[in-house]
């Protein structure tokens, strides 16, 4: 079986152009880095060419005598989708390079093509992992069998051999970092640096210089200079989390720093060039930011290029009690433990609003509550609530722990504060009554 980083001794490429001059540059710098090249002059040579020949990489330009890029593009995608390719667009021709990366580029690179940025992009295609590669030992996976998840699955398997841009939407809790995660597992980018910034916790004045770093002297307290997100994810992926959060000045920044692959300093009079590949995640609807006018058109536009939607857990009901039991697993710490069947009912019943990271808290607390090794619904504590509750009931946990505190200060004081009555009376053991007391701050009789 072929290794993650497997290669040919010499390794192939195809150049289309049908301007000589960028041909002979683009064959010439190929050439010094120990590939071999076939040339191509229009889009019928190229795919003849493709279909004659075993090839690892192929680099196109966008405008060809006899039709387009995207045809390259298309073609390879339908009959040889092992071989990544990378377009050549305009300089600034942004709707260019976002409709080949849709189209199932690689990546792209702009005119006139910067050789360091065209070493770094053939570095990291004929680095791809072969498909379907395994996730390393720890690392862990999404959970789930049903149709919604197989298909995340397999659209991650499809973007990780890309380097387009991917937005990830979907709940809080839903599991959008670990996809972000899994992407970049099974892509060429799985040894480099995975930076992770959560968007919204930054202060706004601070913004600048902690995504593309600053130089000393720039500011008061800039005593040294600094790298930003963008300099520690180089080479690597930077994941926007929460992405919906950014103030819109930043968002003019933003775009540029991906459009241009370069960065400035705060301070500085030169821009450096950074490959980063960029993933983003907001619980937000992010096109309805734009429709508000919350978030430029044109940076949504730029990261949406790939969606992945990670569906909510209340829509995968006949996973609930295999994803639970999987939790369960991993959570118990080698305690012998199970879910009774009325307890996997009950969670297969429950809407989750929270998703698979509520599912973990619910199970993290039946492990403090349950007895003789079984987990009953009363130790999972599940709010069967409607959903059309009413304002005065949110935050949901707040509620939920209102309601807990009176139900138990009603029978501690039904029973005189004599905690194994109250405890009968809830129909709870001592050992969950204490600990539901220690966590409600509930001490003695001047509760």
């Amino acid at each position: 079986m072929m290794s993650a980083d497997w290669q040919p001794a010499v390794a192939r490429v195809l150049v289309v152009d049908d301007e000589l001059d960028i041909l002979e540059l683009l064959e010439l710098a190929l050439l010094r880095m120990g590939l071999q090249v076939e040339r191509a002059t229009n889009v019928r040579e190229a795919l003849q060419q493709l279909d004659s020949k075993s090839f690892n990489l192929c680099l196109t330009d966008m405008r060809l005598p006899d039709g387009d890029g995207l045809e390259v593009v298309r073609h390879i995608a339908s009959r040889h989708a092992d071989v990544p390719v990378a377009v050549i667009t305009a300089h600034g021709n942004m709707e260019n390079a976002v409709s080949v990366l849709k189209a199932g580029a690689f990546d792209y690179l702009s005119k006139p093509v910067a050789l360091e940025q065209l070493r770094a992009l053939v570095k990291a295609a004929l680095k791809l992992p072969q498909p379907s590669i395994k996730v390393r030992e720890g690392v862990r996976t999404l959970l789930g069998r049903s149709p919604a998840m197989e298909k995340v699955r397999d659209l991650i398997e499809r973007v990780a051999r890309s380097q387009a841009p991917v937005h990830i939407s979907g709940e809080s809790g839903s599991g959008k970092e670990l996809a972000a995660r899994l992407i970049v597992e099974k892509s060429a980018r799985r040894d480099q640096p995975f930076v992770a910034v959560n968007c919204g916790a930054i202060p706004e004045t601070l913004m600048e210089s902690e995504f593309f770093g600053y130089r000393k002297g720039a500011f008061t307290g800039a005593e040294k200079d600094r790298d930003g997100f963008f300099q520690a994810a180089n080479g690597g992926t930077l994941f926007l989390d929460e992405v919906a959060d950014l103030p819109l000045s930043m968002q003019v920044k933003l775009l540029r720093a991906i459009q241009e692959k370069k960065v400035r300093k705060v301070g500085a009079t030169q821009e450096e060039a950074v490959d980063a590949r960029i993933i983003s995640a907001t619980h937000h609807a992010l096109a309805e930011r734009v429709q508000q006018g919350k978030f430029r058109q044109d940076l949504y536009y730029r990261l949406n290029v790939i969606a992945l939607p990670m569906p909510p857990l209340r829509e995968m009901r006949d996973d609930i009690a295999e994803v639970a039991t999987q939790l369960l697993m991993r959570l118990r710490n080698g305690e012998t433990v199970e879910f009774s069947p009325e307890a996997l009912k009950a969670l297969s019943q429950y809407d989750f609003p929270g998703n698979v990271r509520e599912l973990e808290n619910v199970i993290e607390r039946a492990l403090a509550l349950y007895s003789d090794g079984i987990i009953t619904p009363t130790d999972l504590q599940l709010a069967h609530v409607s959903q059309n509750i009413v304002e005065s009931k949110y935050p949901l946990t707040d509620y939920l722990d209102k309601i807990e505190r009176e139900a138990i200060l009603e029978a501690l004081n039904q029973t005189g504060f004599n905690r194994t009555a109250a405890a009968k009376v809830l129909g709870v053991t001592f050992r969950a009554l204490r600990y539901r007391m220690g966590r409600l701050g509930i001490t003695g009789e001047d509760e």
